[in-house]
């Protein structure tokens, strides 16, 4: 048995920021969980920014004993410019699979005031689920608030972390 844990921070920033700083990106999506998800802000990063997708490759990759997700998928490799992070998701699955590795469970929570989650998690934990080919009951997903405290609280963030089992 194996334990990983993983965190992540990405930045909120505004539409108008977003096609400055990402011009070749096109429209904006908000992306958590593998999912769009309804918001006025999105978050800036080399990929899709997906914090709770981030958080889990990088307590998965721990608990495997191969370093950290900017080890496999630099931000400075190009062929990683806007890419889904499932796609990262679905090749750290394979990494595991080679070191004949299962993953027992996840656990997960997003740190953010904004956008609620509570109705999207059961769609991120399906989507999530199945990029690893693992039952919907070994992947837990929470959110939650710092209660306005802090760069999350402030809206100028988001944070996830995750803990996993591996056998």
């Amino acid at each position: 048995m194996r334990v990983g844990q993983g965190y992540d921070v990405h930045q909120l920033i505004s539409k108008e920021e977003f096609l400055e700083r990402f011009p070749d990106r096109g429209e904006p999506k908000f992306i958590m969980g593998g999912i769009e998800i309804p918001h006025d802000k999105f978050l800036a990063g080399h990929s899709d920014a997906d914090v709770l997708i981030h958080a889990i490759i990088d307590a998965l990759l721990g608990a495997a004993g191969l370093n950290d997700i900017g080890t496999h998928f630099p931000d400075t490799d190009e062929r990683y410019a806007g890419i889904s992070s499932l796609e990262l998701l679905k090749e750290t699955s394979l990494l595991l699979k080679k070191k004949d590795l299962k993953i027992i469970n996840v656990d997960s929570t997003v740190i953010a005031e904004k956008p609620k989650l509570r109705e999207h998690i059961a769609n991120m934990q399906k989507v999530l689920s199945e990029a690893l080919s693992i039952s919907h009951s070994q992947l837990n997903i929470k959110a939650t608030t710092t209660e306005k405290l802090g760069f999350t609280g402030r809206q100028e963030g988001i944070a996830s972390q995750a803990i996993c089992l591996l056998g």
